[in-house]
């Protein structure tokens, strides 16, 4: 992946929504001017989400999905409206479709209603207008429109476009913690659990935030970073290590240099570092069989010595003498019903929409279920957390 290109959980997620042969796969190829979704006669022609990231002026880079009927029936009905209902979760604009021949359903007014319940903005697009006599005059946030004779695409287009929430040129991983001329190090473990030839996520926008920010970036491993520091005539402005370091890093960063960890930075990125650290008193209240779950934003082989599955939970045994069960998610899964956990783990969520990762961490609220994530129980269990969040502004 290169530096420049933009990952699908910073892009804007545009989802269209509906019943059953509305036309929303119709509608999405005439937006995306693309042959994305199959469009057919026979209800239910699209049976899971149609995810694509693209550019899509005039709003840039996006990511959009075309989802399965809310209508849908039956067994497999059932499950495709669940998949559905995930999508909701990660959208940042929604686009209704209703058969304007037809009309609103109760069905439509149901999604309307969870559109406002989830706060997402939302548009009601009236499609095959075409076969009305009389087109109805244009409301807020309607539009009429022909996906086959491309009536008020552009439009619609334009009408998205409206709706989609300001850029905020401060919103970044290293936000406060880089000046023009400072020297930020990263250290980047390379184990068996890297991937090849590449850096993860985080600190690839690590190292794209410090060059935006006109600061230096030194990237580093951690058996080099006695080393690096030896070989600067300036002072680091801050460490930024991967968590799992945090002991070698921390003993060989001196106690003036600020630490703190990719992780964490994320967290605070994503908007659930409060909530994380919050949770990190329950972690002394754990119990013999207590359950907890590991959640993972991300899809991915694991190794046998996997920081979610085995180093975390070996970790945490040990940290409390306690006998705890784990429990996995990865990907778009994530259970609704958290209660049979003690506590939930997220990973930093970089492959997730902040939407997607503060509804999860809302979900655990809602039922009062501890919701930390890897970087604030590795800190904590290291004795670096209260380190590692000093450097962070204090108004946060």
């Amino acid at each position: 992946m290169s530096l420049n290109s933009t990952v699908s959980a910073e892009r804007l997620h545009i989802a269209f929504f509906g019943c059953r042969n509305a036309g929303k796969s119709s509608v999405v190829n005439a937006v995306t001017n693309q042959e994305l979704s199959v469009v057919s006669e026979v209800k239910g022609t699209t049976t899971d989400p149609v995810t694509k990231a693209m550019e899509l002026l005039p709003l840039g880079p996006v990511v959009i999905i075309d989802t399965p009927g809310f209508d849908d029936e039956g067994m497999l009905g059932e499950k495709r409206v669940l998949r559905t209902k995930q999508v909701l979760n990660r959208t940042d604009i929604a686009v209704l479709v209703i058969d304007a021949t037809i009309g609103m359903s109760e069905i439509d007014k149901q999604l309307i209603g969870i559109f406002k319940e989830k706060m997402i903005p939302w548009i009601v697009v009236y499609n095959k207008s075409d076969l009305l006599d009389i087109i109805p005059e244009e409301q807020e946030n309607v539009i009429w429109t022909s996906a086959e004779k491309g009536t008020n695409i552009y439009e619609l287009k334009e009408m998205i476009g409206r709706l989609a929430p300001e850029e905020d040129p401060d919103h970044r991983l290293l936000k406060g913690l880089v000046d023009p001329n400072d020297v930020i190090i990263l250290v980047c473990p390379i184990d068996e659990s890297a991937p090849k030839g590449r850096l993860i996520l985080p600190q690839q926008q690590a190292v794209r935030d410090v060059l935006d920010m006109g600061g230096i970036a030194i990237v580093c491993r951690e058996f080099e970073l006695k080393a690096t520091l030896q070989s600067l005539s300036k002072k680091p402005r801050v460490v930024v290590t991967d968590s799992q370091a945090f002991t070698e890093v921390s003993a060989d960063t001196p106690p003036d240099i600020p630490l703190t960890s990719f992780s964490i930075l994320m967290a605070r990125y994503k908007g659930y570092l409060k909530t994380a650290l919050k949770g990190v008193e329950a972690i002394e209240n754990l119990k013999d069989g207590d359950v907890i779950l590991m959640a993972e934003g991300c899809t991915h082989h694991r190794q046998c010595y996997d920081i979610g599955t085995y180093k975390i939970p070996t970790w945490l045994m040990k940290h409390t003498g306690k006998k705890i069960s784990i429990e996995t998610c990865s990907g778009r899964e994530f259970p609704e019903d958290l209660s049979p956990y003690a506590m939930v783990i997220h990973c930093g969520g970089c492959m997730l929409t902040e939407r997607d990762v503060r509804y999860r961490m809302k979900c655990a609220e809602d039922q009062n279920v501890p919701f930390l994530n890897y970087g604030v129980i590795i800190a904590e269990m290291k004795g670096a957390l209260e380190r590692s969040i000093a450097c962070l502004p204090k108004d946060e």
